[in-house]
């Protein structure tokens, strides 16, 4: 069984031996909001997420390699904003579990209110042919009881 140690050296030369084989293509396919898509990175070499943000040789070398490509072309430029904040942790935001709820709720609301909508365009309907049939009865003389 390898300790801490060996695993995260083990994991090291995955990694680099992964980035020895991508192409630049295989690169631009796993970009992700700016950044090389760490989950794929992990599912790639074998080893959790974690290591890649733990493990601070993986993390050097991913951020150099993020680097090169930025500079070849094949990944994008950062901007002033993600510059000024690379490498603080985001802000928590209170309100986004509300705002998931609220989102979901107006999504529940809104095919209820659809669904509605439907079933009243419908008694409509039949409200207009069985008043027909009411006046045309009243009008022959047959009055219901």
């Amino acid at each position: 069984m390898a300790n801490g140690q060996q695993k995260a050296q083990q994991n090291l030369n995955a990694f680099q031996t992964w980035v020895a084989t991508q192409s630049d293509d295989d690169f631009r396919q796993i970009v992700y909001r700016g950044q090389l898509n760490r989950g794929e990175i992990a599912k790639a070499i074998g080893c959790g997420k974690s290591a890649l943000n733990q493990n601070p040789s993986i993390r050097e070398a991913l951020h150099g390699l993020e680097e090169q490509l930025r500079c070849k072309g094949v990944m994008p430029r950062l901007t002033g904003a993600a510059k000024a904040n690379e490498g603080k942790p985001k802000e928590y935001d209170v309100t986004a579990n509300r705002k998931s709820m609220d989102s979901r709720r107006l999504a529940i609301v809104e095919a209820e209110n659809l669904e509605l909508k439907a079933k009243v365009r419908e008694l409509e309907s039949h409200l207009k042919r069985f008043g027909e049939l009411s006046e045309t009865l009243s009008e022959m003389g047959f009055m219901p009881r």
